[in-house]
């Protein structure tokens, strides 16, 4: 049976992935199989070279393909920020809490009609020879004046979706996966499923 390392320890991430690799015989493996390798540091400038950073290294190690994404907030009114910098905006890594307070303090002073904003994912495929495929995906909306539900993690209780008319953390799982940056990031590797196939072995 091929194997495919996802660079990641959340459960919950490989969850999604093996509902679209789970049908074509392939062993997910995650970093929680290999407790050695420890946690990348994330040192790129974009998504991109982040997810691409993680996926080479871990195939290098490992002599395997390996899968890994990076992702984050990109609000139009702080020029892009919090980006690759999501998980550690307010100096401490995934300290939600914090983070979303610090959100909120930076867009004091802005108007609803102008908090527009995006979940973006990068998806990075990467070949024990370091070669690497994107596939990507992101969810619009805006940013709400304060937080709202308790499903979901991170930015999620403030990231406001106009077409439900509730922050992301009142969907349920399967309404989130439906429109989530992830989820669609996800569903562009499915419909080029053969071209990642090739690289699994």
């Amino acid at each position: 049976m091929r194997e495919l390392v996802i660079a990641t320890a959340n459960k919950g991430k490989v969850k999604e992935f093996e509902e679209i690799l789970g049908s074509h015989d392939i062993k997910i493996l995650t970093l929680l199989d290999f407790p050695e390798i420890g946690e990348i540091e994330e040192t790129g400038k974009t998504f991109k070279e982040n997810a691409a950073l993680k996926a080479t290294t871990v195939a290098k190690i490992l002599n395997k393909t390996v899968l890994a994404d990076d992702s984050g907030l990109v609000v139009d009114a702080l020029d892009g920020a919090p980006g690759v910098y999501s998980a550690r905006y307010a100096g401490e890594a995934h300290n939600d809490a914090k983070n979303n307070e610090k959100l909120l303090n930076e867009l004091k002073n802005v108007k609803p009609g102008d908090r527009t904003a995006r979940f973006h994912c990068t998806l990075a495929i990467s070949t024990p020879a370091g070669e690497v495929d994107y596939y990507e995906g992101e969810c619009p909306g805006e940013i709400a004046l304060e937080l709202s539900g308790a499903n979901g993690f991170g930015y999620d209780p403030l990231f406001y979706l106009p077409d439900f008319g509730v922050t992301m953390a009142n969907l349920t799982p399967d309404q989130k996966n439906s429109i989530s940056h992830r989820g669609n990031a996800i569903k562009e590797l499915g419909k080029n499923i053969e071209k990642v196939l090739e690289k699994i072995y």
